[in-house]
């Protein structure tokens, strides 16, 4: 049976252990984390970005918001949303057991997977969700070409 040597390094178990405690630590506490936010923490609504043979449609959850509070914008290939998501609280001596809506402002910014025409760019909101509706450049649509045989 041979020996096999190994490099013996005597810090490798501290360092693996540092590398996980960093990363408990971030998932707790780190932007992504409501652990010790304020009450006004970021809102970022969450998007669904679909592309068909005609178009690019891009839906975002809003809920709770009036479309005028929702700007809008493409800037070359880049979908950008913005809105701000106002508190409705009241504070009349109220005991908030536990808040887990968000409110503020937001932005999000999403790079488009095709070429969009938009001067035919389309924006809906029903029931809490914005659907935009970015139909591509005829010269980025497949064109299907016939095969002739003899």
């Amino acid at each position: 049976m041979p020996n096999d040597l190994m490099e013996w390094r005597p810090f490798r178990e501290v360092s693996r252990l540092r590398r996980e405690m960093d990363r408990f630590w971030d998932d707790y506490f780190g932007s992504g984390r409501r652990g010790l936010q304020p009450l006004q923490a970021e809102f970022a609504p969450a998007v669904d970005v679909k592309e068909t043979a005609e178009a690019v449609v891009v839906k975002a959850e809003v809920p709770g918001m009036d479309a005028k509070e929702i700007n809008i914008a493409v800037t070359g290939d880049v979908l950008t949303i913005k809105g701000e998501k106002k508190s409705e609280r009241e504070e009349k001596e109220e005991n908030y057991h536990l808040v887990e809506r968000s409110y503020g402002s937001f932005s999000r910014s999403l790079t488009l997977p095709a070429a969009v025409d938009l001067d035919k760019i389309e924006a809906k909101y029903d029931k809490g969700v914005l659907t935009v509706t970015c139909p591509k450049k005829e010269e980025v649509k497949p064109k299907a070409i016939e095969i002739k045989t003899a």
